[in-house]
C-alpha cells in the first residue's frame, strides 16, 4: 500500500514542488519592481513636500516683513499721502443742504420710490410723490428705472439712517413755471384739462400746473359740470410763480382761433344744444350760433324738426365778434334752392362749397362796388370798375380830357 501511495503521489508532489519553484522565480522580480516603484513615489512626494514647505516659509517671511513695516513705518515708500487722501475725498464732497441739486444714478426701485447713488456716505431715496409733477402710482410711470442718471434736488434727510431725500418734482415745477412765462410772452394758445370748479370759474391743468379760468373768460355757455374732464383752448392772462397764481382765458384763445375763420368759410360742426331762437354748433372748439332765421329760406317753426343734438352738418361762417367770442353761422346761404335744408339737407351739404364760393364772389363784387363809389371822384387813382364788377386800371378812353367837373355836385349843408 505504501508503495502504491508513493507511486501515485510522488509525481504529484514533484509537480507541486516544481510549480512553487517557478512561482518563486516569478515573484522575485515583481516584488523588486514594486519596491523600486514605491521608492520613486516616496522620493517624489518628499520633493513636493519640501518645495511647498519652502514656498510657505518664504511667504511667511514676506508677510512678517510687511507687518513690521506697517507697524513701524506705514507710510514708507508710499507716494499717496494722507493729505492726498483727504484731497481726494473733498472732490466727492458736496453741499447736502436742502435746495441743493446733485447728480445721481438710480440703482434700484421699489413700490414706494427709487434708490439713488449720489456718491454720498449713504444712498439717497426718491419717494414716488416726488418723482413727477404729475400724479403717478409708481416711479416707472415717469421713466425712472435702474441706470437712469438725472439731476435731483435735496429736500430733506432721513434721521434714521442719515440718507438724503430727493425730488424731481421740485425741478419740474420750476421748469413748468418758466415754460408758462415763455408761452405767455409768445401769446401761444395751449390746451388745458378741466379738473374742477368753484363759484368763480373752473380749474384746469396746463404744463403740469393748476390754473384758474374765470367764468367771464369762458366763451361757451356750458356749465362747470359739462366742462369737467374736457380740454379747452386757453391763453395765459397772469403767470406769477411767487404768488402761485396762474390765470387763463378761453375767450382770448377762441378769439385767436376765430381770426383764422374768414366770412364765407365752410366748416364742419356738431349740434350741441337747441334753443327756441336757434342751435348752438361746436365748430372745432368754437361755439357758434345758427339762428333760426339762418337755417333755411323757408320758415322753420320748430328747430327740432330739422336738427337734433349730435347732428354733424356743414355750416358757413356768416360773421364773428372777436371781442365777445361769438360766431354767427348759416345753412340758409348754402341752399341751392330755397327750402333744401328742410327737404333735402344731404344736397345742401354736397353743394356747400360751391354755394359758399358763389356767396364769396357776391361779397367781393359788393365790396368792389363800394370801393368804386369811393374812387369815382378820384380819377387820379387810375382805377375803375369794369363790367364784371372788378376794379381795374382806367383806360385812356375812360379818362376825361380835363378831369371831372364837380360844379354840378351839390354842396353840403353847413348848418347840419
Amino acid at each position: 500500500m505504501a508503495s502504491l501511495a508513493q507511486q501515485i503521489f510522488s509525481p504529484l508532489s514533484s509537480k507541486l514542488s516544481m510549480d512553487n519553484f517557478l512561482l518563486t522565480k516569478l515573484k522575485t522580480p515583481l516584488m523588486a519592481a514594486n519596491s523600486r516603484r514605491k521608492m520613486v513615489i516616496s522620493a517624489a512626494a518628499v520633493a513636493v513636500t519640501n518645495a511647498q514647505t519652502k514656498e510657505r516659509m518664504e511667504l511667511k517671511e514676506m508677510f512678517q516683513e510687511a507687518y513690521e513695516r506697517c507697524r513701524t513705518s506705514p507710510m514708507e515708500g508710499v507716494a499717496f499721502t494722507l493729505d492726498d487722501f483727504h484731497s481726494a475725498l473733498e472732490k466727492y464732497d458736496y453741499n447736502s443742504e436742502i435746495g441743493t441739486r446733485v447728480k445721481g444714478t438710480v440703482f434700484a426701485v421699489d413700490a414706494n420710490g427709487a434708490f439713488v447713488d449720489v456718491t454720498a456716505k449713504s444712498s439717497a431715496y426718491l419717494p414716488v410723490s416726488q418723482a413727477s409733477i404729475c400724479k403717478i402710482k409708481h416711479v416707472e410711470e415717469a421713466g425712472i428705472v435702474p441706470g437712469l442718471r438725472e439731476e435731483f434736488e435735496i429736500i430733506g434727510e432721513n434721521e434714521a439712517d442719515d440718507s438724503l431725500i430727493l425730488s424731481l418734482r421740485a425741478i419740474q415745477y420750476d421748469l413748468a413755471w418758466e415754460r408758462c412765462r415763455q408761452l405767455q410772452a409768445e401769446d401761444v394758445v395751449v390746451k388745458g384739462k378741466v379738473i374742477g370748479a368753484n363759484k368763480g370759474g373752473v380749474v384746469a391743468t396746463v404744463e403740469g400746473l393748476v390754473g384758474f379760468v374765470p367764468f367771464s373768460q369762458i366763451s361757451t355757455k356750458s356749465t362747470a359740470e359739462e366742462l369737467l374732464e374736457k380740454e379747452l383752448p386757453l391763453k395765459f392772462v397772469e403767470v406769477d410763480e411767487e404768488q402761485a397764481r396762474l390765470v387763463l382765458s378761453n375767450r382770448k384763445a377762441m378769439a385767436d382761433s376765430q381770426a383764422q375763420l374768414g366770412i364765407g368759410s365752410v366748416v364742419l360742426g356738431t349740434v350741441q344744444s337747441l334753443k327756441p331762437y336757434g342751435a348752438f354748433i361746436d365748430i372745432g372748439g368754437i361755439n357758434g350760433l345758427l339762428h333760426v332765421s339762418q337755417i333755411s329760406h323757408d320758415r322753420v317753426s320748430d328747430i327740432a324738426t330739422v336738427l337734433q343734438p349730435g347732428d354733424v352738418l356743414k355750416v358757413m361762417i356768416l360773421s364773428h365778434d372777436r371781442e365777445r367770442g361769438r360766431v354767427s353761422l348759416s345753412t340758409k346761404k348754402l341752399e341751392p334752392t330755397p327750402g333744401d335744408m328742410i327737404r333735402n339737407p344731404k344736397l345742401v351739404f354736397e353743394k356747400a362749397e360751391e354755394m359758399a364760393q358763389t356767396f364769396r364772389q357776391r361779397i367781393a363784387q359788393a365790396e368792389a362796388m363800394a370801393r368804386a363809389d369811393m374812387l369815382r371822384f378820384q380819377p387820379e387813382s387810375g382805377l375803375t370798375l369794369n363790367s364784371d364788377g372788378i376794379l381795374g386800371p382806367l383806360s385812356s378812353s375812360e379818362l376825361p380830357a380835363e378831369g371831372l367837373d364837380l360844379s354840378d355836385i351839390p354842396l353840403g349843408d353847413d348848418s347840419s
